[in-house]
């Protein structure tokens, strides 16, 4: 038996709704604003809840993101009287299960509510993921559910699309995937697309052979080819050359290569995971990145939160790069003290993971031989912020 949550400020619909869940042997309860509702859901574990777009104090695709954090993880299914292509959209990017009209029929409403909750019942209700993660750390709810989509993509072969603002954390995503993939056991190949000159991108993934252009001193095995049997990840795969991408497209799609200046085509079967921190489909659109490429290399694709998103995990995520920049430099272990945290938790953290490991190795270094961290270790520009912040 599940409990299903009916938050809907028509009466006509709560109880229609209601009844369904309860004659299929369900609990159901009802709210009829947002406010309702959360006191609900924070009360009591609900595994389902029916979502009214327009409610008296707000918009439920506004609080879709919130309710998806509750401890229980319920499932969504947004419920509307007026469909919208834009809100159909928004609401399942935000994690909604479904997006169903009030005219809908009875059948309908039916199945979309059996579907969703058969499928919660065989991927379980605790909402935890186990797989590997030695450096991947938090148990945050918006780090669960990159954790569900890690899951998934580590089961298949089909290729990733890494997404976030920069400093999130993309690369650690990437080898927690490769580690849990039946390719764990085979090499994990990184090449920053960044950093790659055009003039030097085909030599770089597909090698090249000695003689085939100035400076070409000894023939050279390129990345597709080292990644053989493993993965091939592409950091800030936006910055591809263009010059390249149909050539990897294809690559991509025959698993075959040919080094700079070969005449002989050699296989490589590799995986592809890649990350950006850029709007791919906007570059599509401006001609800046071929479309059959992007579409190729998203099959599977994970959008990483920005650390202000997953505010309950820094704690964790400090104390775990504490304790190995600590080993790192021989330093003696260090504690972070309650007002150190309360600082690290108020700063908005632009540069997200990267910025707080760097804020982290400053510490170490200001506090000396100090077991315990206090505010005052911390760079005066984070915590002035900080305390702006909070205040």
């Amino acid at each position: 038996m599940a409990t299903i949550l009916v938050l809907d400020d028509d009466p006509d619909i709560s109880t229609i709704i209601s009844q369904l869940a309860e004659d299929a042997g369900h609990r159901a309860l009802t709210a009829s604003t947002i406010a309702e509702g959360l006191d609900r859901l924070s009360r009591t574990p609900i595994d389902l809840v029916f979502l009214d777009v327009s409610l008296p104090d707000g918009s439920g695709i506004d609080v879709l993101p919130e309710i998806r954090k509750i401890p229980s993880r319920p499932d969504v299914i947004i419920i509307t009287g007026l469909g919208d292509p834009d809100g159909a959209e928004l609401a399942i990017q935000n994690g909604a299960w479904d997006y169903i009209e009030k005219t809908s029929t009875l059948k309908q409403i039916m199945f979309s509510m059996d579907r969703a909750l058969r499928v919660r019942e065989k991927g379980g209700k605790s909402g935890q993921v186990n797989i590997k993660r030695d450096s991947l750390v938090g148990e945050s709810p918006a780090l669960q559910q990159v954790l569900e989509n890690v899951a998934v993509a580590s089961a298949g072969d089909a290729g990733v699309l890494i997404t976030g603002e920069t400093g999130t954390g993309k690369e650690v995503i990437a080898r927690t995937i490769h580690d849990n993939s039946a390719r764990g056991d085979k090499k994990f190949v990184v090449l920053d697309c960044a950093s790659l000159p055009p003039s030097l991108a085909e030599g770089e993934l597909f090698g090249h052979v000695k003689g085939s252009f100035t400076g070409a001193d000894a023939t050279r095995t390129g990345l597709v080819e080292q990644a053989n049997g493993g993965t091939l990840f592409l950091d800030e795969v936006g910055e591809l050359p263009q010059t390249v991408q149909a050539t990897f497209l294809r690559v991509l799609q025959e698993k075959r290569f040919r080094p700079v200046g070969s005449t002989r085509e050699l296989e490589s079967d590799f995986r592809l995971v890649a990350a950006t921190n850029r709007n791919l489909e906007e570059m599509c659109e401006r001609g800046e990145f071929r479309t059959d490429l992007y579409y190729r290399i998203k099959a599977c694709a994970i959008t990483l939160p920005p650390l202000r998103e997953r505010v309950e995990d820094i704690p964790a995520i400090s104390k775990f790069h504490l304790d190995r920049l600590c080993r790192k430099y021989g330093k003696p272990p260090k504690e972070p003290s309650e007002d150190y945290l309360d600082i690290l938790m108020n700063y908005e953290w632009p540069g997200n993971i990267r910025e707080l490991v760097q804020t982290m190795e400053r510490t170490i270094m200001r506090a000396g031989d100090e077991t315990v961290l206090y505010p005052e270790h911390l760079p005066t520009d984070i915590r002035a912020k900080a305390m702006r912040r909070a205040v």
